[in-house]
């Protein structure tokens, strides 16, 4: 960030109300918190491979599932015949 964006957002800071500054501070603690989280879970990560526990870090995949219809079937309901059928 820029020293002359920064200043900007100081000199804003004067204008706010004190619950918008409550307001403010509570984001401002979440972000640093989801920073400090980030750092943390990549020095773990760098200390897996330096320690050679493991190769290679996969990142999880975020693929959204596709949303699923119910069907209609005709007669009892399959859970009870696969208690039956268990039986």
């Amino acid at each position: 960030m820029t020293q002359a964006i920064l200043n900007q957002i100081l000199d804003q800071l004067e204008a706010l109300e004190p619950q918008e500054l409550q307001q403010l501070n509570q984001v401002i603690q979440k972000h640093l918190a989801a920073i400090e989280e980030a750092v943390q879970r990549t020095t773990f990560h760098q200390a897996l491979l330096t320690s050679g526990l493991v190769k290679q870090l996969k990142q999880p995949s975020y693929n959204r599932q596709t949303e699923r219809r119910l069907i209609q079937i005709q007669g009892k309901p399959v859970s009870e015949t696969i208690i039956e059928e268990r039986r």
